[in-house]
């Protein structure tokens, strides 16, 4: 996707429109439609942007994402992976959307970082404050240290240390 960025990027301008699944409910046959545990945040969109994060201070690229809420249409399949329980998904249909956040550019995307973090801090501080997982607090840190939000200062056991750059 960064190789059609980079030439796309030179002559047009580019809005990237990623939806999240905030609410997902499943909808299997003979049964009633039931909500899923499973929940999607905004700090998801760092899953997907770990692949161009030099290109989302471009000037011609700017960010939408959509939280929205989505039944999961499921069929019976017998070959279906154990975890899944037998059902494949067949269909995602849109519920409602709930809220779009944009993101213009570098500083848009900064304010993603959690505050309250500690003039030196790691990916488990970034985790901590931010109530998210340690592996999509490294993602944003290696997105934020790509647009120099972030700097490394030094290496311990504990981590790698960051502090806030420009």
């Amino acid at each position: 996707m960064g190789n059609k960025f980079d030439r796309l990027l030179e002559a047009h301008r580019i809005l990237l429109v990623h939806p999240i699944a905030a609410e997902t409910y499943l909808q299997r046959p003979g049964g009633r439609v039931r909500k899923s545990p499973k929940r999607g945040s905004l700090f998801d969109i760092f899953e997907e942007l770990v692949s161009i994060p030099t290109l989302l201070d471009h000037p011609n690229l700017s960010l939408d994402v959509v939280m929205v809420s989505v039944t999961k249409v499921q069929q019976p399949d017998p070959r279906a992976r154990r975890g899944r329980g037998g059902f494949r998904t067949v269909d995602r249909v849109l519920r409602h959307v709930i809220e779009t956040r944009h993101f213009g550019g570098t500083q848009d995307l900064a304010a993603l970082l959690p505050d309250g973090l500690p003039s030196e801090f790691t990916t488990a501080d970034i985790a901590a404050h931010a109530k998210v997982s340690r592996d999509i607090a490294q993602r944003m840190a290696f997105c934020f240290r790509a647009l120099e939000v972030i700097v490394q200062v030094g290496r311990t056991k504990a981590g790698i240390h960051y502090r806030r750059g420009r």
